[in-house]
């Protein structure tokens, strides 16, 4: 064959193989929303319908794409449904609700039925370090992997108001590990916008410590003294299901995440 032609056929499947899982996409987003995803949005999420209009279209939209371009496996004896992939997928989508993209470097999501052992190196008191099992409701790996427990997904997103929602959480810090490392500085603008996180997120950080230290009441669990990134985790949660509360007693971190996630959860809230 002619080697010029063979080039040319050449640069075509490689145009074909870049262009195809766009078009792949762009035909899945194309696609009706089913029946049945929505009734499980309304049945397992309530506050998706306090969204308006045009949020309930995003998050549609959004569960789409992360039902298309992610893998669900279940795991412990668990069957994987659409129940449970749109579940967690919608639930997810409402941290990315108002960006283009949806958790880009997320491959997998592995589902437990309820809460699961890992074995996990650990230092104890002294500093020594040994094997240690725990008993986890999710967990998110920055290789882009997150695992969870399905009893623990639909009771977080059935009470979305109590503070608690482990996919909120888990998918908060796939956020964080964006800029490749999870330390609660997730992708921002330039140095000043990263500046001005600090200045609001480091004193917030390190009061919650100290409520912890001294066994204060805090709004925000003390979990998230644990280290900056669970930090941003927790306060994440505590953003989107107590969003009245934490406007009121952490006005300045409130308003750094408002203008992280673009969206103000308190109006999700108001007629609920």
């Amino acid at each position: 064959m002619n080697p010029w032609l063979l080039g040319a056929l050449g640069l075509v499947a490689i145009a074909v193989g870049l262009l195809w899982p766009r078009l792949r996409l762009r035909a899945a987003l194309r696609r009706p929303f089913p029946d049945a995803w929505e009734a499980f949005l309304h049945q397992n999420l309530p506050v998706y319908q306090q969204l308006s209009t045009q949020e309930q279209q995003q998050l549609r939209q959004h569960t789409k794409q992360f039902l298309h371009e992610k893998l669900f496996s279940g795991a412990g004896g668990l069957e994987m449904n659409d129940e449970i992939r749109v579940t967690i997928a919608a639930s997810a989508c409402l941290l990315v609700l108002k960006r283009a993209s949806v958790f880009p470097g997320l491959r997998y999501i592995v589902v437990y039925p309820s809460t699961f052992v890992v074995n996990r190196a650990q230092a104890d008191q002294a500093g020594v370090v040994g094997p240690g099992e725990r008993t986890l409701l999710g967990e998110s790996w920055q290789s882009g992997k997150v695992i969870l427990a399905w009893d623990s997904v639909l009771g977080g997103a059935r009470n979305f108001e109590d503070g608690h929602n482990v996919v909120l959480h888990e998918f908060a810090h796939q956020l964080d590990s964006e800029t490749g490392s999870a330390n609660g500085a997730p992708l921002l603008g330039g140095a000043s916008s990263y500046a001005a996180w600090a200045a609001v997120l480091a004193p917030e950080f390190h009061a919650l410590q100290e409520d912890e230290r001294r066994g204060r009441r805090s709004l925000i669990d003390h979990y998230g003294a644990t280290n900056p990134a669970e930090f941003f985790a927790v306060a994440t949660e505590t953003f989107f299901e107590q969003p009245a509360a934490m406007a009121r007693e952490h006005q300045a971190l409130y308003a750094a995440l408002e203008r992280y996630y673009r969206v103000d959860p308190r109006h999700w809230h108001a007629h609920g």
